[in-house]
């Protein structure tokens, strides 16, 4: 992992993210920029996290704005009196990891959002990644099923610790699946899957109920339909397309992906509740 630049963030959203409780950061503009950033609190001087920018989305109506409180933070009342109207485009962060110790940084004059850091900023930040994940795979009996996250230790913003726990994002569904189901598939996410945005069934296909599995177009779809959990307020319901081997609705494996901050690499978990109750889960490769 190669960190070469910090995004300016101001309080009070920095805390949001560092205590779990916001993925989304708003801006007024999309950007291109995708992959591991540092977060700079503004004024500060300090990389304070590491995080992967997973996605931008188009701007927002204030509906949008207001549904979607729990990612942003934004109260409903600065969305409805204006005051926010231009900062309605979310950037979209996963894997959001607080530093343990603060990286300082050499703020160059101009720089109000992006920061290029230098190559020693960017080798204290891979240190302070590599020094958590080494402290979690020893806490960890089973580290392929688990996720790392960091937990806030004190009232001062920069001390953080390293602790083996559920990832705290809302809306993202990413606890493996219990006992009680039955795993059809385990299967590594390709750099093809993250661009085409579906990942095919193969020989999992077998798992699934005849009467779900239709033909190649959607006048031939199947009679009945599975109920698909991905991680979303609202599961997808749809019929398999059986000369592709993949749902039909192929909205599910692009949002599941997006979602859960999916990377080359990491593994998705499909299993079953019941033959058509399918649940989407993933399994995280370890960072580079």
């Amino acid at each position: 992992m190669t960190i070469k630049r910090g995004l300016i963030i101001d309080t009070p959203w920095i805390d949001h993210i560092l205590e779990g409780r916001k993925d989304w950061e708003m801006r007024s503009q999309p950007t291109t920029v995708r992959g591991w950033v540092g977060l700079i609190r503004k004024g500060s001087g300090k990389v304070v996290a590491i995080a992967r920018l997973a996605d931008c989305g188009k701007a927002l109506t204030p509906d949008e704005m207001i549904a979607n409180e729990e990612h942003h933070r934004i109260p409903e009342r600065m969305i409805r009196s204006g005051e926010v109207a231009k900062w309605c485009v979310p950037w979209k962060f996963a894997d959001i990891r607080p530093l343990a110790q603060a990286v300082p940084y050499e703020h160059k004059s101009g720089a109000v959002i992006w920061v290029s850091l230098s190559q020693e900023v960017t080798r204290a930040l891979h240190a302070a990644n590599t020094s958590v994940q080494t402290a979690a795979s020893q806490e960890a009996p089973s580290p392929s099923r688990q996720v790392t996250t960091l937990v806030k230790l004190s009232d001062r913003h920069d001390h953080y610790s390293a602790e083996v726990a559920p990832r705290r994002p809302s809306g993202i569904y990413n606890q493996l699946p219990s006992d009680t189901r039955k795993i059809i598939m385990r299967k590594s996410i390709t750099q093809g899957s993250l661009s085409n945005g579906y990942i095919a069934l193969g020989s999992a296909i077998a798992s699934f109920p005849a009467d779900a599995i239709g033909g190649g177009n959607k006048k031939s779809s199947a009679p009945k339909t599975l109920t698909v959990h991905w991680g979303g307020p609202n599961p997808t319901r749809t019929d398999i397309a059986g000369d592709k081997k993949i749902f039909r609705d192929r909205s599910i494996m692009k949002n599941f992906i997006e979602t859960a901050g999916a990377c080359e690499g990491d593994v998705i978990v499909v299993s079953l509740s019941d033959p058509y109750t399918v649940h989407l889960s993933l399994e995280r490769s370890g960072l580079e």
